[in-house]
This record gives C-alpha cells, sequence and structure tokens, in this order.
C-alpha cells in the first residue's frame, strides 16, 4: 500500500496546492451565492409569492430556455421528477425495458422504475464514460427483434425496448451523433439525461437539447442551484404543454374551480425555488470559465504524476467540467480508498463514482449486457473538490 499512499499525498499535495486551503473543509461542490440571490428571494419573501406561480418560475423557464437553445423548458422540483414526467411522455409503458447506463446516478434508474418500466443496463466508453454507441449497436444487433408494430423486443425477454437514456457523467457529453444513429436504426427514443451538463456543448450544440427530451438538475451540487430543483427541455410545444400540466396536478385553468383531466404529479417548481434559479443563472457564464481554469490545473498537475490520469473532455465536446474526475492506472479498490481515505482525511471531500446500478439489489435482476468497462472505471474512478471557488486567486 506503499504506492497508494505515495499517491494519495499528491493528490492531496494538488489539491491544497490549487486551493490554498490549509485546514478548512473542501466540500466536493459547493454553491456560491455573491449575486442576486438575496435580492430575488427577499422578493418572493416580501410580496408572499413562494409557492409553484409567481414570476419567477416563468422567467426561469424562459431564460433557462434561452441559455440552452431550447424551444422550451419546463421548471420541476428535481432532475429525478423531471426525468420521470419525460419517459411518460415519451409514450414508456409498464413493462417496457428502458436502455441506460449501469454507471450513473441511481436517479437515473429510479424514474425508469418510476414509471413501471425495467431499467435495462448498457456499457459505456472509457474515453468519455458515457454510452458506447459502437457496443449498443452490436449488442441491439444480437439481443434485439424488430416485429411488425416497429419497435424493437429484446428476443430473450420478450418485451419491447423502448428507449434510451445516455448521460453526460460528470458534464462530459456522451458522442451523440453516433448514439442518435443507433436509436434510429432500432426505432428508440432519446432522451438525454443532461442533469450533470448545463453549460456542456456537443459540437458546438448544447446537451439535453437533441433527444426528444433533455432533462436537467439544480439540486445543490450542481454548476447552479434552486435548492431543489430540475427542468424540462424539448423543442415540441405540444409535449412541453403537457409536461406543463401534468407536472401541475393535471389541473385545467379556471379562476376558482378545482378540476382535473388526468392523474397528475404535483411537480412543479416553487416561486421561491426559481428566484434563486434566475439569480444563479445570471452567474453560469462566469462559473463555466471558473470551474474550466480549475479543470485545467488538475490537468496540468497531475499531467506529471505517473500512475493518475486526468479526464478530459471528448476532443468534440466543451464540457462543464462539473465534478473534475481522476482515473487510478491501477484497477484496485484498496488503492482507491486509500487515496480517498488520505484525501477526506486532509478535508478534501473527494469521492467515488457510484456504485454500479446493476450492483444495487433492486436492480441486481435487470436484463443487462456485459459490463467490463464499468465495473473496472468503478475501481479507478475519483472525484476530486470542483467548486467555482476552488481555485486560489492569483
Amino acid at each position: 500500500m506503499e504506492e497508494a499512499r505515495s499517491l494519495g499525498q499528491a493528490v492531496v499535495d494538488v489539491i491544497r496546492e490549487l486551493s490554498g486551503n490549509t485546514g478548512a473543509v473542501l466540500p466536493l461542490h459547493e454553491p456560491e451565492f455573491a449575486g442576486n440571490e438575496w435580492l430575488y428571494v427577499k422578493e418572493c419573501l416580501d410580496t408572499g409569492w413562494v409557492s409553484s406561480a409567481g414570476r419567477f418560475v416563468d422567467r426561469l423557464e424562459g431564460e433557462l430556455a434561452s441559455f440552452t437553445g431550447s424551444k422550451h423548458a419546463v421548471a420541476v422540483v428535481n432532475g429525478t421528477a423531471a426525468l420521470h414526467i419525460a419517459l411518460l411522455l415519451a409514450g414508456v409503458q409498464p413493462d417496457e425495458e428502458i436502455l441506460v447506463p449501469s454507471l450513473t446516478f441511481v436517479a437515473t434508474a429510479n424514474a425508469i422504475a418510476h414509471c413501471h418500466a425495467i431499467p435495462h443496463f448498457v456499457e459505456v466508453s472509457a474515453a468519455n464514460l458515457g454510452l458506447d454507441a459502437a457496443r449498443l449497436d452490436a449488442y441491439l444487433s444480437e439481443i434485439g427483434e424488430r416485429r411488425s408494430d416497429g419497435g424493437t423486443y429484446n428476443r430473450l425477454t420478450g418485451k419491447r425496448i423502448r428507449a434510451v437514456v445516455p448521460m453526460h457523467t460528470f458534464g462530459h457529453p456522451v458522442e451523440l451523433d453516433k448514439l442518435v444513429e443507433v436509436a434510429e436504426r432500432f426505432n428508440l427514443i432519446m432522451i438525454e439525461d443532461a442533469a450533470e451538463s448545463l453549460g456542456s456543448l456537443y459540437k458546438g450544440t448544447p446537451t439535453g437539447t437533441i433527444g426528444q427530451f433533455g432533462i436537467v438538475s439544480f439540486n445543490g451540487n450542481k454548476i447552479m442551484t434552486t435548492g431543489g430543483g430540475g427542468a424540462i427541455l424539448t423543442q415540441n410545444s405540444a409535449l412541453a404543454a403537457k409536461a406543463k400540466h401534468l407536472t401541475t396536478t393535471a389541473k385545467l385553468p379556471h379562476k376558482w374551480a378545482f378540476d382535473h383531466d388526468a392523474v397528475g404529479y404535483n411537480y412543479r417548481m416553487p416561486n421561491l425555488n426559481a428566484a434563486l434559479g434566475c439569480a444563479q443563472l445570471e452567474r453560469v457564464p462566469e462559473f463555466l470559465i471558473r470551474k474550466r481554469q480549475l479543470a485545467n490545473r488538475y490537468r496540468d498537475r497531475f499531467q506529471k504524476l505517473p500512475g493518475l490520469k486526468f479526464l478530459e473532455e471528448p476532443a468534440y465536446a466543451t464540457s462543464n467540467y462539473w465534478l473534475n474526475a481522476i482515473i487510478i492506472e491501477q484497477a484496485d479498490e484498496a488503492v482507491r480508498d486509500e487515496i480517498l481515505r488520505l484525501t477526506n482525511e486532509a478535508g478534501f471531500l473527494a469521492r467515488p463514482v457510484w456504485t454500479p446500478l446493476h450492483e444495487l439489489p433492486m436492480y441486481r435482476d435487470c436484463p443487462r449486457m456485459l459490463l467490463p468497462v464499468t465495473e473496472k472505471l468503478h475501481k479507478q474512478l475519483i472525484n476530486l473538490p470542483s467548486g467555482p471557488a476552488v481555485l486560489k486567486e492569483g
């Protein structure tokens, strides 16, 4: 373990040098409130407009649509709710299979389960940590069966494979062109899980705007936050209207009557949260610049350290570098955990990547392809403190 301790100390030294932090706890990704947050939130308190109606909800949706280049944005309570509604509006039915990476946050699969559908775990690329289109194509060619209704069915389970949900891991865009080709070949709906990639670009196009739907998250540790929150992105006006209707308990517009025409969801974002989000969105361009500066400094330092590799954005993309990550050349959990022990003991709250979802008890029996890359990356990946305030001035 001497090599692991040496690597861990080197990581600690890099973080300490770049942050100038010599004692205080350094979170993984801490929000920063130095703009109009107090002003906008105070307006909500002063006027009493704190719930799911108010000018900041509409304003956030409009400004988010403009920022992402999406025709519509629908603000909701969190990213999981956004993905749940997107799946429902995409026509996902109970017992259908949805292709999803095993290397993702559990909410991606949970949203599928909320639809009473089945996560079907597929492999990622070691280069960008997102769905591997070539592997997926080969896998579907082997287990997929096209039927007269135009759908692709899993010949092993007999269930329809309805959609594919790529996730832009740590803000690094998936290679979407190839994935779109696979989706079209097998008649799959594509929904982008862009929870982590607000501000990232795929060949100049914002992530979350290429699939039928995209979803983003505004959790407290994201590049911008509404405290809790998320949004659905779509270019389709009819689907956007349905999303807004379903997320507002499917209530029919009326001055006083409470009539509903469907089983809806109480998913609308409160005005108070939207006010915080409007102030945060104003600062995202600045956050992106500062986070890129931090990523460049991390990259420069880790290029000089044997045994470790800094995860860089793909050549075809511009990443928001939501979470900076290093890859340990030795795929050994003991080495990974020793580095994590040393960084966390120093007050630098580094973390491993999520446990692969196919290893979690509620998803162990779900269909999946062989996942050697996912299982290896789980032993190699470490996320470093990545907030816009990590890099010391000067």
